[in-house]
């Protein structure tokens, strides 16, 4: 009875789940077709397919200039964000202290925190504090902002990791510090890869937070809405898939680094002591 039940679901479910995937991803595909529609932005069915917009998009130095500036901006956010959620981590993972479990909520509050908010908090810091709105401060916002996210992906690594590798090399005489950079690190490296790819990409993407800290220099984000402001343009669609196919490949990036540690453990667990 259960078995012609679960059989009887499969086909709403099928059809449910084809829903979901097309209500989540019909919009990429309008907007990839809008981006070589002949016609623009107007007219559906494309009456000609054209790389027309990704030529002029090419020759538009202020939308590039943005672009440059978002780059800058993210790598930058993934330095800081790694560097201050690694100690992090590793403090919510073998550390105790007092109001650890206090801390361990203010790390993932970011996250929870609308981005206007945070956006408001660090404008208001930073205008206390006399510092010029800019890139820099933007870069800062996003960093900060960011901690978080690099502390749960760390956090998550350590859990899953195998203390017995550290244990050895501290029996054999390696320093807590040779320990850390020798054998903790290195099997640390896919949490950090995917840190570091969410952390860049959600960057790119953040517009709550820089429309508090911008200057004169926008960022991506921020030069798209500027302009729709005025109407949309195909340069906006063109410059939007380009970005959705960097998206992509940074998922794929990281689903190759993710099937390749994951073959190395189940090759580790046959293989044995």
């Amino acid at each position: 009875m259960s078995r012609s039940s679960s059989s009887g679901r499969t086909p709403f479910l099928t059809l449910y789940a084809t829903f979901v995937y097309a209500f989540l991803y019909f919009p990429i595909v309008v907007l990839v077709i809008y981006s070589l529609n002949g016609s623009g932005v107007g007219g559906f069915p494309p009456t000609g397919w054209t790389l027309d917009w990704y030529r002029q998009l090419f020759q538009d130095g202020s939308l590039w200039d943005s672009v440059l500036n978002s780059v800058v901006v993210a790598v930058i956010a993934v330095g800081i964000s790694l560097a201050l959620g690694l100690p992090a981590a590793l403090a919510l993972d073998r550390a105790q202290f007092p109001g650890k479990a206090l801390f361990r909520r203010m790390v993932l509050l970011p996250l929870i925190l609308p981005g206007i908010i945070t956006g408001l908090s660090l404008l208001m810091l930073f205008v206390a504090i006399g510092m010029k709105l800019s890139l820099v401060t933007i870069t800062l916002g996003h960093g900060t902002a960011l901690i978080s996210v690099a502390t749960t992906e760390i956090f998550a690594g350590l859990e899953k990791l195998d203390r017995a590798q550290e244990e050895a090399s501290l029996d054999l005489g390696a320093n807590h510090w040779r320990t850390f950079w020798r054998i903790t690190l290195p099997n640390l490296r896919v949490s950090l890869i995917a840190a570091a790819l969410l952390i860049f990409t959600l960057s790119l993407d953040e517009i709550a937070v820089s429309f508090f800290l911008i200057g004169r220099d926008n960022t991506l984000p921020l030069e798209i809405w500027a302009r729709l402001r005025r109407g949309i343009t195909p340069e906006i669609n063109s410059i939007s898939t380009l970005i959705f196919v960097l998206s992509v490949i940074l998922i794929l990036i990281w689903y190759r680094v993710r099937t390749r540690s994951i073959g190395k453990e189940v090759h580790k667990l046959l293989a044995g002591p």
